[in-house]
């Protein structure tokens, strides 16, 4: 069985992502109760729970939709804590959202064309740069990385779940971010569309960090290397994959019938 995880356990200052003692409260109801974790450069971290556990309300308090009311959250050795969301992205923290925030009535192409002009200099430009222009060239790119090339010119609107979510990660990928948040991407997925989101996140740059929260825990644990298991707003245990599969209380508490 694992050990509980202490506040403030295990921080480094070169860590992609520290947080401190990150509270967020909703009037008397605390959504996430002191919690204090470190992502290293490059990581592939799960933050898993049951419905209520706090996991997107501390998504929220990372990237400064819901600021935390307590605590500190440094994003590779800079306090972000006060800093509005737009700062973050410029500094390279991105995120997905449970539901698709996609343009339906465009293509693929024109998507991933406006996330990547919306973090590039000269983004209120009203003038479509040339074919050769490296916003052109970017969103070729994306479109190869999310193994959406073959469906570039199709409207959002005709895509199937799956091919949304890989867009959605596609566009989160623009500008070259350090950091992504990922709020449960296989959620609503066929087990064919699973597999090719597996095959998408491995496929990502391995100096590229990135926090998961997924309930699907084959996927979470399959493309990860370090778990942390939160319940009632607070860490309930960090460990490995394997030792988070193992423990016991993690079984009792999350995994419920399936064990």
């Amino acid at each position: 069985m694992l050990p509980p995880t202490h506040a403030g356990e295990g921080l480094a200052s070169n860590d992609a992502l520290v947080l401190e003692h990150v509270t967020r409260e909703f009037g008397a109801l605390k959504a996430v109760d002191d919690v204090s974790l470190a992502v290293a450069a490059g990581q592939k971290y799960a933050v898993l729970g049951s419905n209520g556990a706090g996991k997107t309300t501390l998504f929220n308090a990372i990237t400064g939709d819901f600021p935390p009311t307590a605590g500190r959250i440094r994003f590779f050795g800079e306090d972000i804590t006060e800093l509005p969301p737009h700062e973050r992205i410029r500094k390279g923290l991105r995120r997905t959202y449970q539901s698709s925030l996609l343009f339906r009535e465009l293509t693929v192409r024109d998507n991933l064309f406006l996330a990547v002009r919306g973090v590039a200099n000269g983004r209120y430009s009203l003038r479509r740069p040339g074919a050769a222009h490296p916003s052109e060239r970017a969103t070729a790119e994306l479109l190869d990385r999310a193994r959406l090339t073959h469906l570039a010119g199709e409207f959002v609107t005709n895509l199937a779940h799956g091919q949304q979510r890989q867009l959605e990660i596609g566009m989160a990928l623009a500008g070259a971010p350090r950091l992504i948040l990922f709020d449960e991407p296989a959620a609503g997925l066929s087990p064919a569309e699973r597999r090719e989101l597996v095959a998408l996140l491995r496929s990502l740059p391995a100096h590229m960090s990135f926090v998961l929260i997924e309930h699907d825990l084959d996927i979470a644990l399959r493309v990860t290397d370090k778990v942390t298991v939160m319940h009632n707003g607070a860490v309930l245990k960090t460990g490995t994959p394997e030792q988070i599969e193992g423990d016991a209380q993690v079984q009792a508490i999350y995994m419920g019938a399936r064990h």
